[in-house]
């Protein structure tokens, strides 16, 4: 760290015009390290204790961080633990150095009445005791268990089948030869087994659940689906000389899925009750059976295969008998990660349901015996984001939704209360800014650390009942980031493709920025349809809030570049209309706003140079990269592409067809970089983690066939041992970052390195 600051510290003192490329290039790769111990009091979210009177956080202090306490009693701050003697601690169990500033934990836990704190290091769970520092690594959790991305179970992996109590303590339940059985606890008398379990239908343990007055038993039955398997070769393994294979269970669009079917049983006699599916007939996933509070029914979720209908399903436990307890049925597809719901009592006749239906996510109080709608709680040209906390005995709602403030940027999220019948609206943060929000157990008071990407963060404490301020904990200090040069990316808002909807993104300028100049263009792309991306909060540096992309594009910018960042149509927290962009149209992501915005850039400024655009960006990012140059060469003319999914097809099952749909269509063929490699104009190189175990690497290596195939021309870095980031991040030797840097220089700018071997 200290030679880096250093190398930093000597390329700043150089004039920028007496640097050499290779110099210029190290300058921009050490400037993270030379700003980002420059802020003060800078915190991250607060963490409640259990008790609601205390909380912690970390924040910025000079040349690192610090942790501090809260007790809200009396508003009183002090250090959470001596620092000093923990970072001692911690390099005693560990065996490496640890510098009090430079903790290698960013949050923990109090424990043992505030005697010990329990952390992680390196993923594995970490005890120090504060009375006398002293720190040990607790045992081993038990690996998760790998799924393949959750709808097909790798068999390979015995299941926890322990033994279920029943809540009255005198049975139990597990599977034994494929089938249910029922015994006394303790390995007692059993007292009756299913007969129809096979290993190819077979009754799966984890999902055994017991009724609440012990009368009946739910779980689901199983048909095994394909077990895709993912073959890699680790080319260079460590400390060994010959490679190795890699197994990972990977199911790929169009796959079986496992096949799930609820299955009720009386513990009386053992009596199969089966369901009828009619309801959900064609499921991608169903979940565990949950009981009732009662014990008169059970419900489960269903989402169906193509992501086209999501459904709550309620099932009599003395019957058997379905019905849709709540249905939603959009024209495109069910947005699976803003799915919330709430069982009113745990009873099931009202249910607190997000939706979509008018265009917007909002909150809804349905009938659940009926499945209608009793009341829509919020309505509006905007979308609820969190839901904080249901609270069934007052009737009310914690959560927080953006684009509610007229003039705002719509991204901002903003915190409420309101009643289930929709009144009473209590907007409890107030300032221009994005906010994030943690609520004491008992929901009385909050922090709320809110910024802007211009704005450092404020850490303040209210009271929850109608926003009142109690106490300003942090007011974030940016005086010495700001006096080594650095200058917050301009908030920039254009048109859309339609002429009518505000896009919004991100300016980053070189620091000796000349408008006088004309710059040539780069933008840092992800347009995955799961989320929207241009930060919004302050913290530029990565650990906070996302803001490594601020930080990766002012390193890029300094050299002699205009760096951008756009959400444009098909990304998410906008409207349904906005995101629905998307849907079965992953070539589109949202180029024609992103265009139409730089173009609006440019008309209002002079120094960026349209002739000279470029684009990069990680896996979906890596995708859309290849993309701009396959179906936009007239406006992108040079790429990086980072470990993409480029052949939808290829990657992993719930991610595509979640915006593909099912079956395996056209849509899936007119995205693919594969099929369109032909088409390459431009510069474009491509960079692949050999262990990718997010996005196969043999998507990477079937564009690369492609494109020899079409005698295109193109660059190629393969990380051995490299996982899903490899080349993102700047690790201890940042290759991949200066090829990146060395790539623009070369292609958008007519520099480069000649040979960077003759260093």
């Amino acid at each position: 760290m200290r030679a880096a600051l250093a190398l930093a510290l000597l390329l700043t003192a150089t004039p920028v015009a007496a640097q050499t490329v290779a110099e210029r290039i190290d300058r921009s790769v050490a400037l993270r390290e030379q700003w980002q111990w420059l802020t003060r009091d800078i915190a991250s979210p607060a963490q409640w204790d259990e008790d609601g009177w205390h909380f912690h956080y970390r924040k910025t202090v000079t040349g690192g961080f610090a942790f501090v306490d809260v007790d809200t009693a009396t508003q009183g701050k002090r250090a959470a633990f001596d620092a000093t003697a923990i970072a001692a601690a911690v390099a005693k169990s560990t065996g490496k150095p640890v510098d009090p500033l430079h903790l290698p934990f960013d949050r923990f836990d109090y424990a043992d009445g505030r005697t010990t704190i329990v952390t992680t290091i390196a993923d594995r769970k970490i005890r120090c005791t504060l009375t006398t520092p002293l720190c040990a690594a607790l045992p081993p959790e038990p690996e998760p268990r790998p799924r393949g991305f959750g709808v097909v179970r790798d068999l390979r992996v015995p299941a926890d089948n322990h033994p279920r109590h029943s809540p009255d303590g005198k049975w139990e339940a597990l599977v034994i030869d494929d089938n249910l059985v029922v015994r006394a606890v303790d390995g007692g008398k059993e007292a009756w087994r299913s007969q129809d379990g096979s290993p190819a239908d077979f009754y799966d343990p984890e999902t055994i659940a017991w009724a609440p007055d012990s009368q009946h038993i739910a779980l689901h039955r199983v048909r095994p689906g394909f077990a895709r398997m993912v073959t890699r070769i680790v080319a260079a393994p460590e400390g060994k000389v010959q490679p190795e294979v890699v197994q990972q269970l990977y199911p790929k669009p169009g796959d079986a899925v496992d096949r799930e079917q609820p299955v009720l049983f009386a513990v009386a006699d053992g009596k199969r009750i089966d369901v009828a599916n009619a309801l959900f007939p064609n499921p991608y996933y169903l979940s565990a059976p949950t009981w009732r509070k009662d014990g008169k029914s059970i419900r489960f979720d269903y989402l169906r295969r193509g992501f086209g209908q999501a459904r709550i399903i309620a099932v009599d436990a003395d019957t058997g008998t379905a019905h849709v307890a709540v249905s939603e049925d959009p024209k495109t597809f069910v947005f699976r990660d803003a799915i919330y719901s709430h069982d009113v009592g745990y009873l099931g006749r009202e249910i607190v349901w997000t939706s979509e239906r008018d265009g917007w996510r909002h909150l809804y109080l349905i009938d659940g015996v009926t499945g209608r709608v009793k009341t829509q709680i919020t309505r509006g040209k905007w979308i609820v984001r969190d839901i904080a906390r249901v609270d069934d005995a007052k009737r009310q709602i914690w959560f927080s939704a953006s684009g509610v403030v007229p003039g705002e940027d719509p991204y901002y999220k903003h915190w409420f209360r309101v009643d289930f019948d929709g009144r009473h609206l209590v907007r409890l943060t107030k300032e221009n800014a994005t906010h994030d929000l943690r609520f004491s157990p008992d929901m009385t008071r909050y922090v709320d650390v809110y910024s802007r990407t211009d704005l450092p963060e404020t850490s303040e404490l209210h009271d929850a009942t109608d926003g009142r301020l109690i106490a300003t904990l942090e007011k974030g200090d940016i005086t010495a980031l700001t006096a080594a040069g650095f200058r917050p990316p301009e908030r920039f808002t254009a048109k859309g493709r339609d002429g009518a909807t505000d896009i919004y993104g991100l300016i980053v300028r070189p620091r000796d920025f000349d408008p006088a100049k004309r710059y040539p263009v780069i933008e840092n792309i992800y347009a995955g349809p799961h989320d929207s991306f241009v930060p919004k909060a302050f913290w530029p540096f990565g650990y906070f809030s996302g803001g490594d992309k601020v930080m990766g594009m002012q390193q890029l910018a300094d050299l002699g570049f205009v760096v951008v960042m756009i959400d444009g149509m098909g990304t998410a927290n906008r409207s349904k209309a906005f995101h629905d962009v998307a849907w079965k149209n992953m070539d589109d992501m949202g180029f024609p706003d992103r265009i139409a915005w730089m173009k609006a850039a440019a008309a209002r400024d002079a120094s960026i140079d349209l002739t000279r655009v470029g684009i990069y960006g990680g896996s979906a990012g890596g995708q859309n990269t290849l993309n701009a140059l396959l179906f936009h060469p007239d406006f992108y003319k040079a790429g990086i592409a980072y470990a993409g999914c480029f052949d939808n097809r290829m990657d992993k099952i719930d991610w595509n067809e979640q915006w593909l749909g099912w079956p395996v269509d056209q849509s899936y063929l007119d995205a693919s970089g594969v099929v369109h490699a032909g088409k390459l104009q431009g510069k474009l190189m491509l960079v692949v983690g050999e262990q990718d175990s997010n996005v196969d690497p043999a998507s990477t290596m079937q564009v690369v066939d492609a494109l020899i195939k079409a005698d295109k021309q193109f660059e190629l870095l393969v990380i051995p041992g490299g996982e899903h980031t490899a080349g993102r991040t700047t690790g201890p030797v940042p290759y991949a970052m200066r090829r990146h840097y060395d790539f623009f220089l070369r292609t958008l700018r007519g520099e480069g390195v000649a040979d960077w071997n003759a260093r």
